[in-house]
């Protein structure tokens, strides 16, 4: 449970105290957020290789698809919205959630490659 924790709040997979990102973005300014190459802790590389992070693309939209799902379901079977609303509300989420889906793709990305191995 802790590397779950840990994974959320961003934190390097091998000391658990660095912080992978310099800078969290800025979505209405179109702002990526910044990643450390090293953590600055204990000096841990998180791009393993050229293009490591290309498969975090496909978590986070994993993540965008989970969040799309969840809200549809919500707001269509419970809250019984119609059909524009609920699609202009999955889309508003989708945009709004776009910069943590970002930083907690390539998070996972790190620690699913991490080897507690030393």
């Amino acid at each position: 449970m802790s590397k779950v924790i840990n994974a959320l709040n961003c934190k390097c997979p091998n000391c658990k105290k660095g912080k992978i990102f310099i800078k969290g973005g800025h979505l209405l300014l179109f702002k990526i957020p910044k990643m450390h190459n090293r953590c600055p802790e204990c000096h841990y590389k998180f791009e393993r290789e050229t293009g490591f992070f290309f498969g975090a693309m496909f978590v986070s939209y994993a993540l965008a698809a989970a969040q799309m799902i969840a809200s549809l379901v919500v707001f269509w079977y419970f809250i019984d919205l119609s059909p524009l609303n609920v699609y202009l509300i999955i889309c508003g989420i989708a945009f709004l959630l776009s910069t943590f889906n970002f930083k907690l793709s390539r998070t996972i990305w790190i620690y699913m490659f991490h080897s507690d191995k030393h």
